[in-house]
């Protein structure tokens, strides 16, 4: 499982409703997820060695290394 965490950077609210993406070197398309009232998005997949990209709203919000858990600012 992989969590994507998104915050508002103007006030360190969790953004909720955001539709997360998530992608990757290996992973392909993990298809895509909304924010809930903590700001969360989840996704089954099983992490693994490589790069990942998260997109918020269709905007790249992440490039880096694939982690448990990556949080995000928008």
């Amino acid at each position: 499982m992989i969590i994507i965490k998104v915050y508002y950077e103007s006030s360190d609210d969790p953004a909720i409703g955001k539709i997360v993406s998530l992608g990757g070197e290996g992973l392909g398309s993990a298809g895509s997820q909304f924010t809930d009232n903590d700001g969360e998005a989840l996704f089954n997949v099983e992490p693994r060695e490589g790069r990942v990209f998260v997109f918020v709203n269709g905007s790249i919000a992440y490039k880096g290394y694939q982690r448990e858990k990556i949080v995000v600012y928008v």
